[in-house]
């Protein structure tokens, strides 16, 4: 009966042992979105066009295929002045080539909303 109770005992330190291990590799691995890139560039370039302003929030909108070649990543960031007066929201495009990811060119368009 002891000898039972070992096997069991052995059994189930081991199965706890290598069961933490999987979680703890499979917790390591990070997953970046395939915008990811882009909206680094947006948020990037959005802070050296308004140096006045923080941004504050950050949202994707999707992808655009624009033409075969060329795609647009759309985000739109909430900024808010340093000083506190006001709060508004920019309209950020990246065009870049889809094989390629080569950065084409960014536009921006704020809005109240």
């Amino acid at each position: 009966m002891k000898k039972i109770y070992k096997v069991i005992f052995i059994f189930s330190f081991l199965l706890c042992i290598f069961s933490n291990l999987d979680i703890a590799t499979a917790q390591q691995h990070v997953y970046d979105p395939p915008y990811a890139k882009w909206g680094k560039i947006a948020v990037e370039k959005t802070i050296q066009k308004y140096p006045q302003a923080d941004v504050i929030d950050y949202l994707h909108i999707g992808r655009e295929q624009k033409s075969p070649t060329n795609s647009i990543e759309k985000f739109k960031l909430w900024l808010r002045l340093k000083n506190g007066s006001r709060e508004f929201g920019v309209f950020v495009n990246v065009e870049f080539e889809t094989r390629t990811e080569k950065f084409i060119g960014i536009s921006y368009t704020e809005t109240d909303r």
